[in-house]
């Protein structure tokens, strides 16, 4: 029966949770991932997904965005008032941080925005999953390594040796193992020990 040993990728790109949460997002939209082991040392500490650092950034203080407009409060001219005292109505404010709200893709349109730069101040270890790690030994069978994915609602397996990372195993890597016909065995049973000379096939009991 095939294991996941059999199937597993053993480069795996694994993180350091001390890896700043902006850093990690470039990571996975460059490679095309869904997700990666957090390590520190070579032990498995976690593991962090696009949607874990997408609900960690959409969590943040609304950063506004960079505006070509942007009103200071500089730009108060009390001397434009007869009340030397005035203060700015709250339109002014309003005005101010109109775009404070704004939403995380818009937040996110330049990588030189406000917001992106406190991505920068916190880290994978912040963000990542710490308990349970779905892990599973080398010798498991891809049947039962698919069962324990379903049963969880994952999409990979981590495969370690004690706490060491040994490899990873995601649903593609069942698919292709069962298109490619990997999980079919065949048994043939002869009844007994068969020998073939030039009188073709004799069984043995």
């Amino acid at each position: 029966m095939i294991r996941l040993r059999d199937i597993m990728t053993k480069d795996v790109i694994s993180v350091s949770p001390d890896l700043s949460i902006r850093d990690a997002m470039d990571l996975l939209a460059t490679r095309h991932m869904s997700g990666v082991p957090v390590v520190a040392g070579r032990e498995v500490v976690g593991v962090i997904s696009a949607t874990d650092l997408m609900s960690f950034a959409a969590g943040l203080p609304g950063a506004p965005a960079e505006r070509e407009d942007q009103v200071e409060l500089g730009d108060w001219d009390s001397a434009e008032h007869d009340d030397e005292d005035a203060a700015p109505t709250a339109t002014f404010f309003t005005e101010l941080w109109a775009d404070s709200g704004a939403e995380v893709d818009v937040r996110f349109a330049t990588v030189s925005g406000p917001e992106w730069n406190a991505l920068d101040e916190h880290t994978v270890a912040e963000a990542m999953t710490r308990a349970p790690i779905r892990k599973l030994p080398p010798d498991t069978t891809v049947p039962v390594a698919a069962d324990f994915m379903q049963q969880h609602s994952v999409h990979r397996v981590l495969v370690t040796d004690g706490r060491r990372l040994l490899g990873i195993v995601t649903s593609m890597d069942i698919a292709r193992a069962v298109s490619e016909h990997k999980l079919t065995s065949h048994t043939y049973v002869f009844g007994g020990e068969s020998r073939f000379d030039k009188r073709g096939w004799e069984r043995r009991s």
